[in-house]
């Protein structure tokens, strides 16, 4: 008898979650903000808790799902219709960078470090900071990348040029810390370090927010200021 009962709270659950999706939107599927994920999780936690307690039946399910889909159709009725509400609840995207420039203040803001940056641009096929014109942090954590002319895609067919070697660029200074093991694994040494800062008007190392090496390119250098 418990295994019927079970089976027609999970059918109902499941129909009833089917219709409630689709009343709602596709955005919570797609969990574009912080907010939307979490709101189908509850909404999900809302289903698996209550078929698997005994004291609660179809009724207090259907309830309780009812009261939270209206909620989060309210939410996105009020977004849609108003932009006070929209960028409470959905937030706004961060430019992390600015004509090419990394904006540490946003970082702060978003409570990301350089490291982290520099990890979501590789998740995003670009290995160096110098690529990048603009980049956004959207509100659910992915990153819009705009590239430099230079650096957009286009391939050696298109210009029938023979291949090149790849190198990857090398982050030799980070937050004002020296990577001295990253120097010497390109075989560069202190002096050399210095040189390059120097021809970039840079004289401390403190002075530089990021710098970092690419064989084809040379020294790229953001200092603090």
């Amino acid at each position: 008898m418990k295994i019927i009962y079970l089976t027609i709270e999970l059918l109902i659950g499941f129909l009833y979650l089917f219709l409630l999706i689709k009343f709602v939107g596709k955005k919570v599927i797609n969990q574009i903000t912080p907010f939307t994920f979490i709101s189908a999780v509850v909404l999900g936690e809302l289903l698996g808790n209550a078929l698997y307690d005994h004291e609660i039946g179809v009724f207090y399910i259907l309830y309780s799902m009812t009261v939270w889909g209206l909620l989060l159709f309210l939410v996105e009725y009020l977004g849609q219709k108003y932009l006070f509400f929209r960028g409470i609840f959905e937030g706004k995207p961060s430019a992390l960078i600015k004509n090419g420039v990394v904006n540490r203040e946003a970082l702060k803001e978003n409570r990301m470090t350089l490291n982290q940056l520099q990890s979501l641009l590789r998740q995003s096929e670009t290995f160096s900071v110098r690529e990048v014109a603009y980049c956004y942090l959207e509100a659910n954590g992915s990153l819009s990348i705009l590239k430099k002319t230079k650096y957009q895609k286009t391939t050696q067919e298109d210009f029938n040029l023979p291949s090149k070697a790849v190198h990857p660029p090398v982050t030799i200074i980070r937050d004002g810390e020296v990577l001295w093991d990253e120097i010497n694994d390109l075989g560069f040494d202190e002096p050399w370090l210095h040189g390059q800062l120097t021809a970039k008007g840079v004289k401390e190392y403190h002075e530089v927010f990021l710098a970092e090496w690419l064989e084809e390119d040379g020294m790229f250098v953001q200092p603090y200021s």
